[in-house]
């Protein structure tokens, strides 16, 4: 039996991450998992809290420290993976679309810390134990970085559209050097975050009919991360049921 393979995942607390620490964890991996709230209790997987690590992506100054933090976690010094999971979607009072009129700079800047700059970051910071683990980037994006969408407004999806440049960029640079770089692109996953009126979009738009399950989400993660993906660099999975066909 080979040494435990390590993953770094971000936005770990609900939906995709959280079932994606399920799926990982099930398969024999430890999990490091970043997130700006402590850790929760009530999260269904082992040693939990000894390899939680609390920070809030919003802060860059605070990256620095993150990725001191991960590496002192490693004891081998290798990544086999980071999985980019964290996101925000600002809404107005109520929960509507803040559309570019009643977007503030403050909210754009912190829904890009949070949604693309901390990823490019945290790889910069963490290429070198990437790299001697050959190991693997997968970046969620979102259905939204390529349409416009009737919930999520234009600082998110133009975070997640530029999270897609920077997957290509990412797996250009990276690939010399053995690391595979992804993105997967979900669509309306059943997750405690959907907007009301998404069984309109499930009816209309959705080949499928049904929304998708972050377990199916997590698999599709997970087989990223193994050798029968070992040729896929730099491609996007869209993962919606045909929602953008």
């Amino acid at each position: 039996m080979g040494e435990r393979k390590t993953m770094v995942l971000t936005g770990a607390s609900r939906g995709i991450g959280h079932a994606t620490v399920k799926h990982f964890s099930a398969a024999g991996w430890r999990v490091l998992t970043v997130s700006r709230q402590p850790f929760d209790d009530n999260c269904p997987w082992p040693e939990g809290q000894a390899n939680h690590i609390q920070l809030d992506l919003a802060d860059i100054s605070s990256l620095d420290r993150g990725v001191q933090e991960i590496k002192s976690r490693l004891g081998n010094g290798q990544i086999d993976a980071i999985v980019n999971n964290a996101g925000i979607s600002p809404k107005l009072p109520g929960g509507g679309r803040m559309g570019v009129l009643s977007t503030a700079f403050e909210t754009w800047s912190k829904v890009f810390n949070v949604n693309l700059f901390s990823t490019a970051l945290l790889a910069k910071g963490l290429f070198k134990e990437l790299s001697a683990a050959k190991g693997i980037v997968v970046n969620v994006t979102s259905i939204v970085g390529s349409r416009v969408h009737p919930f999520a407004g234009p600082a998110y999806a133009s975070s997640k559209a530029a999270l897609l440049a920077l997957t290509r960029e990412m797996a250009h640079e990276f690939g010399p050097h053995g690391v595979r770089v992804n993105a997967i692109s979900p669509g309306e996953i059943d997750t405690s975050i959907l907007s009301p009126g998404t069984a309109e979009i499930v009816d209309r738009d959705i080949p499928l009919h049904r929304l998708g399950k972050p377990e199916e989400v997590a698999a599709t993660i997970y087989f990223l991360c193994t050798a029968g993906a070992a040729y896929i660099n730099g491609a996007d999975i869209a993962i919606n049921g045909g929602q953008h066909v």
